[in-house]
C-alpha cells in the first residue's frame, strides 16, 4: 500500500503523456490531408507523425496501462468501490482502440489510401475530450 501513492502519480504523468498524444496525432491528419499537394511538407508531417506516435504514444500507453493494473492490484478493493471504476476501464478501453485506430490512419495516410478529409480528422479529434471528460469525472466525482 506504501507504493500506491507512487504508481497514482506515475499514473496520472502517464496518462497526461498519453492524452497529449491523442489530441495532437489527428490534427497532424489534418495537415497531412488538407496540405497533400505540398510533397515537402507532408513528408515533414509523416516524421511527426511518426514519432509522436511511435516515440510518445505507444511508451504512455503501455506505462498508463501497467500503472493502472498495479494500482488495481495494489488495491482490488477499488472494484467494491462503486461503478465508477467499472465506467472508467471502460472508457480507458475506447481509449485504447482510438490509439489503434490512429495507427491505422496513420498506415493509409503514409501509403497514400487513406479518403478522409481534414474535416473528418477535426471531428474525429473530439473522441479522446469526450473519454477524458469521463474519466475525469468518474475517478475525481465518483458519481455512481
Amino acid at each position: 500500500m506504501e507504493y500506491y501513492n507512487w504508481v497514482l502519480a506515475f499514473h496520472v504523468m502517464s496518462f497526461t503523456s498519453w492524452m497529449a498524444m491523442l489530441f495532437y496525432q489527428p490534427r497532424l491528419y489534418v495537415y497531412h490531408q488538407e496540405h497533400a499537394g505540398n510533397k515537402g511538407f507532408v513528408e515533414v508531417v509523416k516524421i511527426q507523425e511518426n514519432k509522436l506516435y511511435g516515440f510518445i504514444g505507444v511508451p504512455a500507453m503501455w506505462a498508463t496501462i501497467l500503472s493502472g493494473g498495479t494500482m488495481i492490484a495494489l488495491m482490488p478493493e477499488l472494484f467494491k468501490s462503486g461503478l465508477w471504476l467499472h465506467v472508467k476501464l471502460t472508457a480507458a478501453l475506447l481509449l485504447v482502440a482510438y490509439h489503434f485506430s490512429l495507427g491505422w490512419f496513420k498506415k493509409r495516410l503514409h501509403e497514400g489510401r487513406c479518403k478522409k478529409s481534414g474535416k473528418f480528422f477535426r471531428a474525429y479529434n473530439e473522441i479522446p475530450t469526450i473519454l477524458m471528460v469521463v474519466i475525469v469525472i468518474m475517478v475525481v466525482v465518483k458519481p455512481i
